[in-house]
């Protein structure tokens, strides 16, 4: 299972090193989460940071758009440096064509969906996708509490891609740390994201492998 650490957590004034610490600390992704202030109660940054985080960075970038209307910032994200790029099916009416632009910039594309979202509802998409990023708190401030609920619908998604035989992958996202990943990991991920988990722990390799559970 791969790791993401979310930058979100990590202490800003000291970005660069912090970004370099985890990287060396055996980080798969750098999830970047993108709030503006509207589709959540909360506003984080934009494409600049994107573009210089970019420049530093040695491992891919996975953005994660918690924004309104995402079709109208696409390009500008993407133009920044992304690797990896998710928006969220209850923030726009095209979906379709977001994820279609997403690939036609080479782009691995992703569609994000709250808890309160059933899995019924964007299946029609995953066949289309890269990845499916399940929320498993509400999203727009890290440090929330995990809401086990979601499990199901991990389980769920997985069970549909594998008998479908897809290559859309699950990403969880949402109050992950040591004590519940490997309740993710047996549902089915295989991406975590976490930021509390890792950015606030004294050790920050033992904290990805403490995540990076098998699904044997």
């Amino acid at each position: 299972m791969k790791v993401a650490p979310s930058i979100i957590a990590a202490q800003f004034i000291r970005f660069q090193k912090e970004i370099a610490e985890v990287e060396t600390a055996g980080a798969d992704l750098l999830h970047l989460d993108v709030m503006d202030g509207v589709f959540v109660r909360n506003i984080t940054f934009g494409p600049m940071i994107v573009e210089a985080i970019s420049k530093i960075s040695t491992v891919e970038l996975d953005a994660h758009l918690m924004i309104i209307k995402p079709e109208n910032y696409l390009r500008q994200f993407i133009d920044a440096g992304l690797n990896w790029l998710s928006f969220h099916c209850e923030a726009t009416e095209k979906t379709d064509e977001c994820i279609a632009y997403i690939q036609e910039r080479k782009m691995r594309a992703g569609l994000a969906i709250n808890p309160p979202t059933r899995f019924d509802e964007v299946k029609k998409y995953v066949e289309k996708l890269d990845y499916l990023l399940i929320m498993t708190v509400n999203p727009g401030f890290y440090g929330q509490k995990f809401i086990t609920e979601v499990l199901q619908k991990i389980e769920e998604a997985k069970d549909w891609i594998t008998k479908q035989k897809l290559r859309c992958l699950i990403e969880v996202d949402g109050g992950i740390n040591s004590t519940n990943a490997s309740l993710v990991c047996q549902a089915g991920a295989d991406i975590v994201v976490a930021g509390a988990g890792i950015f606030k722990a004294d050790n920050y390799k033992k904290a990805i492998e403490e995540l990076r559970c098998s699904k044997a």
